[in-house]
């Protein structure tokens, strides 16, 4: 019984790494320009395409499709970011909100007319395989997830704190008029933030694909876990994001295996509803004055 505990439990921690990397790419996005994306969770989908396709045409398992997955979506986001939202950094929060919610239906309804509703599913060998590991077995497509988006991770948290650019976005979350008075475009480096927001969603969805079955109408789920994380680990904190996504991952894990699968979502929102009884702000989070 115990083994069957700790087996579980070390599985929820995988995949609670890899639902961290989806909140930090929501998390980052606020945390620098304010604005909270709505359409979070269809770009995570839009990973889960883009590992699906990689694997159907070309073969390449999810982990090894992450480098190209990751270009892909970073365009994507500093496209997105300097042809849309920077237009709306500084409007009233409500028309930011209807930009992003207008967005995630125009990309649901792409994956409708591309993909259509069906789920895909990656049906590859490796999916199938364990390591035993400290006397735990472990599936292998959440290891592997687990390590990329650790990796991804430490790289995300190196490049803004050692980096002249990471620098730069930080002073320009700081006090944005601040940054523009000494010379920084603001606005390119809200592009890049939002390139790497959307690239850390879309490494997460190819990293899921293989566990989940991709189909558009999963992004509002996705969206919701997202924003769960964060506010577990407070808005803008990407330790946080961390350790919301673990909490998160071993809560679903556990309460399937305790009571159904079909009601684990129910000690995520328990959790969340703690969290915001106990500390409004976040585990991480900081009181705002």
């Amino acid at each position: 019984m115990y083994s069957l505990y700790a087996n579980v439990i070390a599985g929820g921690v995988l995949i609670g790494i890899v639902y961290a990397l989806i909140a930090l790419g929501l998390t980052i996005m606020f945390g620098v320009m304010r604005v909270v994306n709505f359409a979070h969770g269809e770009l995570v989908v839009l990973g889960m395409y883009i590992g699906y396709l990689l694997w159907l045409s070309l073969d390449i398992t999810p982990v090894m499709a992450v480098p190209l997955s990751a270009i892909i979506m970073f365009c994507v986001g500093y496209v997105l970011q300097i042809g849309l939202i920077n237009r709306f950094i500084r409007r009233p929060h409500h028309a930011q909100f209807i930009l992003f919610i207008g967005l995630a239906l125009i990309i649901t309804g792409i994956h409708m007319l591309v993909f259509g509703p069906d789920a895909r599913s990656i049906a590859d060998p490796s999916s199938f395989e364990t390591y035993e590991v400290f006397g735990l077995r472990l599936d292998a497509v959440r290891l592997y997830g687990a390590a990329v988006a650790l990796v991804m991770i430490a790289l995300l948290l190196l490049f803004l704190r050692y980096s002249s650019t990471g620098s730069a976005i930080r002073a320009a979350a700081d006090n944005q008029t601040g940054a523009q008075a000494i010379g920084l475009r603001v606005n390119r480096l809200y592009a890049v933030t939002a390139g790497i927001g959307v690239a850390c969603a879309g490494v997460a969805g190819t990293l899921i694909s293989p566990i989940f079955d991709t189909q558009p109408y999963l992004a509002g789920e996705l969206t919701l876990l997202a924003f769960i994380i964060v506010i577990i680990g407070g808005m803008g904190s990407l330790m946080g994001a961390l350790v919301g996504g673990i909490l998160i991952g071993v809560s679903e894990s556990v309460a399937a295996l305790l009571i159904n699968p079909a009601m684990k979502a129910m000690f995520s929102y328990g959790l969340m509803i703690l969290v915001l009884l106990l500390r409004p702000q976040g585990l991480f989070g900081v009181k705002q004055r």
